[in-house]
């Protein structure tokens, strides 16, 4: 039975969803004012991840990941650039899908824009006013009412008296209470606005989210994901908001996976030590990138270096070797190399130890190929791809993926080496191999005297 780490109970649970056979997932998304950097990418590969394997084991899903495409930073860019707004965030969002696609990632079922959400919102920050649980503040601004809110801080484990006893005295007094959030602000002169029964304005951030969630996949849902960071106050206050809305338990299974790190330290474009996908892909190739964010624990941390991406490249480089000359169609599946990928995979998605399968099986792979086994090759291979596709690798073609962007002149050169080395010419043939060496090519000779190739990783 798979079991999920759940941060509301801090605890590994027994995953029972609230309809039988189906699952609702929603996972908070991109503010789309820049590109997308690694922490990004791990987020969209981690629940990417999640959703293949929850269809894998049967259930029906409905995946809605939302795109905030206003607040405070999208409008600063904007004005920065001297664009509106729509143009800067419809331009992320399409380099957003891009890099997606670049990672395998699948599309979600739903992906809901924040500007395109404003009524929904606006009727919940109504319901919480009528509610006694939001108030208009002394600047026009709308607030949420914390102290109101019985079960405040029941995710974070943060206590309420703690959190008022570290909190600055509020200077402009425009709420009741410092920790009180925005549900709705107020508009400044030349920003994006919406209509709404207290005036012009835009919604605030962890409102949206609690807007979109409720109305794709009802009041009370199976999981809601996201980073970390995201783990207060985001998404302890849309807990306070969807549950002060709805009167209902909003969701069962919280998860949220682990920062990356560079240098022992949070990556972030605030701290200023991110790295974008697209930097990242001008030197490593995608599927090498979603091996690294799958060799860690969706929990840990993931330390980011070029050193841990080359030892990934490797690694992949390993099992698509293995898989170099086999046609898997129509071969059996392992039953019990699948059994024992599930196993992993059902212990709260645990993608290192289901990479370990996968190495196990390419290494009973290797063997059947030198034993001369056609049977067990296919049905290996056959495997090796099916288990792949479930964590989104393996699908390219081996020889593409080894060989890269293949020139002609490599194969004029290993073609000379050939015929240098049926002349008796050992010094030409070393010197070519030393060249191709030199370009990141490594030859392969196979005892029955073909010469395969691949780049190093």
């Amino acid at each position: 039975m798979l079991k999920i780490y759940n941060t509301l109970t801090r605890k590994k649970e027994s995953f029972q969803p609230r309809v039988a056979g189906k699952v609702g997932m929603y996972v908070c998304g991109m503010t789309v004012y820049d590109y997308c950097h690694i922490g990004h990418a791990r987020v969209m590969v981690v629940f990417d991840t999640v959703a293949r394997y929850l269809r894998h084991a049967g259930y029906q899903l409905t995946y809605v990941r939302n795109i905030t495409d206003i607040d405070d930073k999208i409008i600063q860019r904007a004005h920065d650039n001297g664009e509106d707004f729509t143009a800067l965030t419809e331009r992320f969002i399409a380099a957003m899908h891009e890099d997606e696609r670049a990672l395998s990632v699948l599309p979600p079922d739903i992906e809901p824009k924040a500007t395109q959400s404003i009524p929904d919102i606006v009727t919940m920050i109504q319901t919480l006013i009528g509610n006694g649980l939001a108030y208009i503040g002394g600047n026009g601004d709308v607030f949420y009412s914390v102290g109101k809110f019985e079960n405040y801080g029941q995710l974070s484990g943060k206590n309420l008296d703690d959190l008022q006893a570290g909190e600055r005295v509020d200077i402009d007094q425009a709420k009741q209470d410092p920790l009180d959030f925005v549900l709705w602000k107020m508009a400044k002169p030349d920003e994006p606005a919406w209509q709404s029964p207290w005036g012009l304005g835009r919604p605030g951030w962890h409102i949206e989210c609690s807007a979109m969630s409720t109305c794709c996949l009802g009041n009370h849902f199976d999981i809601h994901g996201g980073g970390m960071d995201l783990q207060f106050p985001h998404h302890e206050n849309e807990i306070a908001q969807s549950e002060g809305a709805t009167g209902e338990k909003f969701v069962n299974v919280w998860m949220h996976n682990g920062f990356v790190r560079v240098n022992e330290e949070k990556m972030s474009k605030s701290l200023g030590n991110f790295f974008t996908v697209r930097e990242v892909l001008k030197t490593y190739r995608p599927e090498i990138i979603r091996f690294f964010i799958l060799l860690s624990h969706y929990r840990s941390p993931l330390n980011y270096s070029d050193e841990q991406l080359d030892e990934a490249g490797v690694a992949l480089t390993r099992l698509y070797t293995a898989l170099r000359g086999l046609e898997a169609g129509g071969a059996a599946i392992s039953a019990e190399f699948v059994s024992r990928f599930e196993q992993a995979m059902d212990d709260d998605f645990n993608t290192p130890v289901a990479l370990s399968v996968l190495f196990d099986l390419a290494r009973e792979l290797n063997i059947a190929k030198q034993a001369a086994e056609p049977e067990k090759c296919s049905e290996y291979a056959a495997t090796l791809r099916f288990l792949g596709g479930l964590l989104g690798i393996l699908q390219n073609d081996a020889d593409n993926f080894l060989q890269g962007d293949a020139d002609e002149s490599i194969g004029q050169q290993i073609q000379a080496r050939i015929d240098a080395k049926k002349a008796k010419n050992w010094v030409l043939a070393d010197q070519i191999r030393d060249d191709l060496k030199g370009q990141g090519i490594i030859l392969e000779d196979s005892p029955n005297g073909t010469t395969t190739w691949r780049r190093e990783a």
